[in-house]
């Protein structure tokens, strides 16, 4: 793409379709999003493409400062891993001035806890480009505010781990069947105006501005962002009228995120792990442990690994299962492999 300006009217995204409708982070068990979504993505062997229309009435941004978290305004946000084990991620945001704030998170924030430790804030992600495109006027009320829309280039060397090297882009590119895991959040806060200026909306309560609104492409149950094994999955392929078939790895990983939170529950509760699976099982049951809720979005509660073996140590634990598709490990900061 040559011409980076925000505009999603270009010929070059005619290629694609938009991607489904968003939905509420917690799920469609709650409204749905208030305002519309999409998202279209395209790739070729040197950068992976994104482009994003928000309908919108109330188009405001205040950030400037890219070190500054861009979901302190209405934002879009976008999260990539290509681990199998889901984690390090990477995460880029961006406002309606295209100021975009970047991170890379080594392991996966969880259950709203921020070590910050595990997030590498001062971290830029090189050769991004980006643009805004306004249908309004930024920070004008009386303004005809329709929407605003984002591009976004990334190249490929910059969502890898290994070291960049620009001379040869398409050395860290996907292979057509590759599956990443990925989602797309956007941030809304209420506002009120005042003297023909944008105002967060003040909740009488607390005195504090009213949570802010997460509609996501993939629902992980919670509002949290941060649950990697709940992502969507994205399927890089040569052909639009690819079909994804949901992958037997992922149903394996499932079963045994259950039981890492399961675990997390546990030591949280008597202030140590256990090794006896039928005791934490039983556990999990009798006190619908936080964390398996938002596993029962993917279906088959109650449902957990074939023949577990869990390893404990006072502060650390490593949890194994054998399945058709391997023999799958998770340890105590929700790091997943498998071995043969």
């Amino acid at each position: 793409m040559e011409t980076v300006d925000g505009r999603l009217d270009k010929a070059f995204w005619e290629q694609t379709n938009f991607c489904d409708d968003f939905h509420d982070i917690e799920g469609d068990r709650l409204l749905g999003p208030l305002k519309k979504t999409e998202i279209k993505l395209l790739w070729d062997d040197v950068c992976l493409y994104i482009g994003v229309r928000l309908t919108e009435n109330e188009i405001w941004a205040n950030v400037t400062d890219s070190n500054l978290p861009s979901y302190l305004d209405n934002d879009m946000e976008f999260f990539f891993t290509q681990d199998p084990g889901l984690q390090p991620y990477f995460e880029l945001e961006m406002n309606a001035r295209n100021v975009l704030w970047d991170l890379f998170l080594s392991t996966a924030y969880r259950d709203c806890g921020r070590p910050t430790s595990q997030a590498l804030f001062s971290w830029d992600m090189p050769g991004v480009r980006s643009a805004v495109h306004i249908d309004g006027k930024l920070n004008d009320p009386s303004a005809d505010n329709r929407f605003w829309s984002v591009e976004v280039v990334i190249p490929w060397f910059t969502l890898s781990t290994f070291p960049p090297d620009e001379r040869y882009p398409d050395r860290y590119a996907p292979k057509p069947g590759d599956i990443w895991r990925a989602n797309f959040s956007r941030v809304e806060h209420r506002v009120d105006v005042r003297e023909n200026q944008y105002h967060k909306r003040m909740d009488p309560a607390t005195g504090k501005p009213f949570p802010e609104y997460n509609w996501v492409w993939a629902p992980t149950g919670v509002i949290d962002i941060h649950i990697p094994e709940m992502w969507g999955f994205l399927l890089f392929s040569d052909d639009p009228r690819a079909a994804f078939i949901f992958p037997p790895d992922a149903c394996s990983q499932m079963r045994l995120f259950r039981l890492y939170y399961a675990m997390r529950a546990y030591g949280a509760a008597y202030g140590r792990y256990t090794s006896a699976f039928a005791e934490l099982a039983e556990f999990a049951e009798r006190t619908d442990a936080e964390g398996l809720r938002t596993l029962r979005i993917a279906g088959r509660p109650g449902e957990w690994p074939p023949s577990p073996e869990l390893y404990v140590t006072p502060n650390l634990f490593e949890i194994t299962s054998r399945e058709e598709t391997g023999t799958w490990h998770i340890r105590q900061d929700g790091y997943i492999w498998k071995t043969c």
